[in-house]
């Protein structure tokens, strides 16, 4: 398996994971999946700030991960939201697992210290993932999204990258990051999985 920086090319194969789990489950609050364009635009989006990853087996991705801005106030800069869509055919084989070990050491790299992922209820598959990587449970929001059919919980969990320090120096973008240390990033991720 390896593990990389997702690219343009990689817009199909990420729609074509995710399509299945926005039309046939409530894992997803979105009710119609994003075109492969639309896939591209998000993943260039992301990667103007934080690290959008893919898993390769072969040469076929198999799952990806990505982080994304917690909230917009300025306080909240140093959190981020994770999320993880792994193929139907690789779940349970700990491709999740070793994609979010391999962003958490990018976001620690930029400067993030709080993780947090929203995970709509059951999903004892994806609690076991978050558990698997330190998160804990923090809250639930009730009943707050209406899909396929009922009204659905999103419990909330949270985990730390690396010790609070007073004054922390803004995170670094992803491109900033690339351009100074990109040999650091490259062993971080080799180093991951």
């Amino acid at each position: 398996m390896l593990i990389r920086f997702a690219t343009d090319g990689d817009a199909i194969a990420c729609q074509a994971i995710y399509a299945p789990v926005v039309q046939a489950t409530a894992t997803s609050f979105e009710y119609v999946p994003p075109t492969p364009a639309m896939m591209a635009q998000r993943i260039a989006a992301i990667q103007s700030r934080f690290p959008w990853l893919v898993a390769e087996a072969d040469g076929v991705v198999i799952g990806y991960v990505y982080a994304s801005q917690h909230r917009e106030r300025a306080a909240y800069q140093w959190a981020v939201d994770i999320s993880c869509y792994i193929h139907a055919d690789w779940r349970g084989q700990g491709v999740g697992r070793a994609l979010y070990r391999a962003l958490r050491a990018v976001l620690r790299l930029q400067g993030i210290y709080q993780i947090y992922a929203g995970i709509t209820l059951p999903n004892p598959a994806s609690v076991a993932l978050h558990t698997s990587i330190g998160m804990r449970p923090v809250g639930i929001y009730a009943q707050v999204g209406y899909k396929l059919g009922a009204w659905h919980d999103v419990g909330w969990w949270q985990g730390s990258l690396q010790p609070l320090r007073d004054d922390p120096p803004p995170p670094r973008p992803l491109p900033t990051l690339l351009a100074t240390d990109a040999e650091v990033v490259a062993r971080a991720l080799s180093e991951a999985y």
